[in-house]
Order: structure tokens, then C-alpha cells, then sequence
């Protein structure tokens, strides 16, 4: 092998120091920019990287491993103990039956294909499950197998053009589902793998709501993988693809753009662009309020209630403290009418309770957040390393409630 090859930090016996240079490279960061979403500078990174400073301790290694999203925390620290799964969840059960759908090649016509209708009822009833059931993860995964292979069937037995096209945005919502069930499980190229189906398939159908929710999930994909730029470019060409078309569009069409306008700011706030980030999200805001009231969009959840969650998020990824209080105590979570967006934004108002040095109100909201979904606590990073950290608090009735509650998540497990 090549002496100048890059050492995998994965398998190589490296110092701490060296895992963060190489893993840093790859997520395309310098060292002022790390420092920066650790709250320290790039002078300490740099110190930290040649091995002049000794291994932080576990809070500030966890915030490390969160921005640079590590698959496991002994990918970064080296201590082959510390097999804790961060942004990658432990495999759902019915993961592997979702999986196999998805992997299996039909070509011929042993499965009939049901009627349109009917797929559209089963969509339609799949998505009301995914936001009402606290274990939404098991539903939709005992769902997923047979409408994966019903929505492939339903393709290739279509009879006219119009048929074809009709069946490709079912498809396309289908492979959308399943991309919501398959983040955080423990096969990343299946992840892009369902994007890029999801994409092919409303690009083949032509429809612009399928075609802006295909964008609006391939561009969360981009930003969770730091590709900010591919981020951008999906949203903001989706984004003028739409923009002629909102006049006379629907609702759910403008709930879309409204979501992909979000999106925008998001990546705008993960790169530390403030002015940017507020200004998309007013956007998207003046878009909210044109919806019908009670409006709840199935797939992106946008809506009047939830764009003061959005306000959250941004808040929190430009971390600035005191204002992400101050939009998490405006947001009201129970205005949310879908368990896991809901168990989200407590979430995003934990972080934001952390980020301004408030712990125990982050562990009590994200107690709540896990009383609405657990499922979604499970396997979400930010939450994990929020518990995780205040684990091995100095408090110690805050690191018992810590501890209860990465015990109830199974989170320590290897």
C-alpha cells in the first residue's frame, strides 16, 4: 500500500488529535470553522490536532462528534470502550424487512398491481400513522415492505402515459416515506440510495409537488452529510422550478416551497449566516400565514404551527443562546398535531435550553419529547448527546435523571 494514502481513522491506531485533522478533512471543515460550532477558537483546534492539548473531556468530545457526525464516538476518541452510537440509531427491527423491499429486483409481473386509489388510500393512511403513533417507527416499517413492491408493481403495469406518470408520484411518496424510515438506520448508502430513487421517479412524473418533496429530502440528506453547497443548489433551483407556478398553485404545492424556503435558511444558519437564515425563514413565515387555517402539509409538516419551531432551529444552529430561548418559549409544542414533529421541536427547544446553559430545563423538555415519540428521541443525535453529556454531570441528581433517561432509550448499549 501507498505510503502517502490517507490513514483511516477507523482502523488506524491514531492519537485523538490526528481522528479529529482526518475526520475534519473529510467533512470539509478548517480549523476556524470547528472551533467556531464548538464555541472555541481555531488556535485550540490546531493545538488540539498537533497534540499539544491533551484530550478534552466528554461534553466538549461529544460536541466534536455532533458537528463532525461520527458513526460511532470510538471513531473519534479511539477507545474501542466508547462504542456509542451517535447519529446513526442501533437498527430498527423491521429494518431489514424494509431493506430487502427495497434491494429486491422486480422485473416481471408476478404481483398485481393495485388501483390507484387504493394506493392513494394506503399512502394517505400510512402517513396519519407515521405522525400519530407514539412507536411510529414500528407502524410505518410493518407498512413500508408491501407498498415498496404495490408502488413498483403499480409502475410497470401502467397502460397509458398519463397512467405511468400517476403511478411515479405514488412511487415517488412511497420512497419518501421510506427515507423518513430509513434515517439514522445503520446503512447510509441506503439512505441516498431511496433519495435518488424518490428523485427519479417525481422527476418521471412530472409532478411539482412530488418533484419539490424529492428536493426538500435530498437536500436535508445533503446538509446532514455537511454538503451545504449540494444543499443549496437543490433547494434554490427547486425553488425557482416552483416560484412561476405558486399563483395558481395549491396548497400543498405552496406548503412545499414554503418548506424548501425553510430549508434554505437552515443551511444558511449551519453555515453560520445569520442575516441569511432570519430572512429565508420570514419568507417562509409570510408563506405559513396565506395557508388555510388548521392546515397541517403530511410530508413536511409546514404549517402555521410549525414555522415557530423552524424559528428554533435556526436560532439554535447559529448558536445564539439567548434568542433560541426566547423562540423556544414562543413556540408552543402542543399546537403540533403530529407526535414525531412535535417530539422533534422539544428537541430543538432542549438544545436550545442547553446551548444557553440551562441543562435540567433540556433534560426535563426532552423528557417530553420522548413522552410524545420515543422513537424519535432514540435516534436523534442532538438528543443523544444532550443526555450523554449531562450523564456525567458534576449534579448529581441532574446525571441520575440523565442516566434514567439513556436507560429508557437503550442508549448506552453497545
Amino acid at each position: 500500500m501507498s505510503t502517502d494514502a490517507t490513514p483511516d481513522p477507523y482502523r488506524e491506531a491514531l492519537a485523538f488529535g490526528q481522528r479529529l485533522q482526518i475526520l475534519r478533512q473529510r467533512r470539509g471543515l478548517t480549523q476556524d470553522q470547528l472551533g467556531g460550532l464548538v464555541a472555541r477558537s481555531g488556535s485550540w483546534v490546531r493545538s488540539l490536532e498537533a497534540g499539544r492539548l491533551k484530550t478534552p473531556k466528554l461534553p466538549l468530545v461529544l460536541r466534536l462528534a455532533e458537528v463532525l457526525r461520527v458513526r460511532d464516538l470510538s471513531d473519534l476518541t479511539g477507545d474501542q470502550s466508547m462504542h456509542v452510537n451517535l447519529f446513526t440509531g442501533p437498527g430498527h427491527p423491521r429494518f431489514a424487512a424494509v431493506r430487502e423491499a427495497l434491494n429486491a429486483l422486480q422485473l416481471g409481473g408476478g404481483r398485481e398491481a393495485p388501483p390507484a386509489a387504493h394506493m392513494s388510500a394506503r399512502l394517505s393512511r400510512a402517513w396519519q400513522a407515521r405522525h400519530s403513533a407514539p412507536n411510529h417507527r414500528d407502524v410505518v416499517g410493518s407498512l413500508l415492505p408491501d407498498l415498496i413492491r404495490d408502488a413498483q408493481a403499480a409502475v410497470r403495469a401502467a397502460a397509458t402515459i398519463a397512467d405511468r406518470k400517476a403511478a411515479q408520484a405514488q412511487l415517488a411518496e412511497t420512497y419518501f416515506l421510506a427515507q423518513f424510515f430509513c434515517a439514522y438506520q445503520p446503512d447510509a448508502p441506503l439512505v441516498w440510495r431511496v433519495a435518488e430513487r424518490g428523485m427519479m421517479a417525481a422527476q418521471d412524473s412530472e409532478d411539482p409537488h412530488a418533484i419539490g418533496l424529492a428536493a426538500w429530502l435530498t437536500t436535508q440528506a445533503h446538509r446532514e452529510s455537511t454538503h451545504l453547497d449540494a444543499a443549496d443548489a437543490v433547494t434554490l433551483e427547486t425553488l425557482r422550478y416552483l416560484e412561476p407556478l405558486l399563483p395558481n398553485a395549491g396548497a400543498d404545492v405552496r406548503a412545499v416551497a414554503g418548506a424548501l424556503t425553510v430549508e434554505a435558511g437552515l443551511t444558511a444558519a449551519r453555515r453560520g449566516e445569520t442575516g441569511t437564515a432570519w430572512r429565508y425563514w420570514d419568507v417562509a413565515r409570510r408563506l405559513a400565514e396565506t395557508m388555510p387555517a388548521g392546515y397541517f402539509h403530511p410530508v413536511t409538516s409546514f404549517s402555521r404551527a410549525v414555522i415557530g419551531a423552524h424559528a428554533v432551529t435556526v436560532a439554535v444552529e447559529t448558536h445564539a443562546g439567548g434568542e433560541s430561548v426566547r423562540q423556544a418559549a414562543r413556540a408552543e409544542a402542543e399546537a403540533i398535531p403530529s407526535r414525531p414533529r412535535r417530539a422533534r421541536h422539544r428537541i430543538e427547544q432542549a438544545r436550545a435550553y442547553h446551548l444557553d446553559r440551562q441543562p435540567d430545563v433540556a433534560l426535563a423538555t426532552l423528557a417530553q419529547a420522548h413522552e410524545a415519540a420515543p422513537e424519535t428521541v432514540q435516534y436523534n443525535g442532538h438528543a443523544r448527546r444532550i443526555i450523554l453529556e449531562e450523564a456525567e454531570a458534576k449534579n448529581a441528581d441532574r446525571r441520575r435523571r440523565a442516566s434514567e433517561l439513556a436507560a429508557r432509550m437503550g442508549l448506552l448499549t453497545a
